[in-house]
Formats: structure tokens, sequence, C-alpha cells
């Protein structure tokens, strides 16, 4: 079983460029969803800030309800309105 804000996190990450700037250090950003960037000296570094960027940015829109992009399929929405609809019957 997969879970969707693993699903979710997984695919926003294969939608990640990354450049090298000409300072030496790195930039990734995910197009797809605005303001997702990460900035560090490493490649690797680059790609560890930018997925913790963006599970912060997926955890605040989703507790401010904001509406997030549909990635892969996947609508973190639906799945937010199907737990809150239950929660509301219990």
């Amino acid at each position: 079983m997969r879970y969707p804000l693993t699903g979710y996190i997984e695919a926003a990450l294969d939608l990640a460029r990354y450049d090298k700037l000409e300072d030496g250090t790195f930039a990734g950003e995910i197009p797809a969803l605005r303001g997702v960037i990460a900035f560090e000296k490493t490649l690797r570094g680059c790609e560890r800030e930018l997925r913790s960027t963006l599970e912060d940015w997926v955890l605040v829109g989703l507790r401010l309800g904001h509406k997030l992009p549909v990635v892969a399929g996947i609508d973190l929405n639906k799945v937010k309105n199907a737990r809150l609809a239950a929660s509301q019957k219990a």
C-alpha cells in the first residue's frame, strides 16, 4: 500500500530541476509547485533541502486550506476532504 502523501512527494520530486550556479552552488526547483525552491553548496544538499522545502510546503498548504496542484494524478485535496468528512461523521 502506498500512502498518498508519500506518492505526491516522490512524484513532485521527479519534476524537480537543478542548476549549477555561477558561484558553484546549486539551485533546485519544482516549477509545477510555486515557491518550492532550494539553494545549497552541493547537489546532494540541494536535493535534501528541496525535499524538506516540499514537505513543509505541502503540510502548510494543507493546514491553511490551500488548494494544492494535482501531481501525477494524486490529488491531496480529495484525500483531505475525504478525511474531514469522515471525522465529522464520527
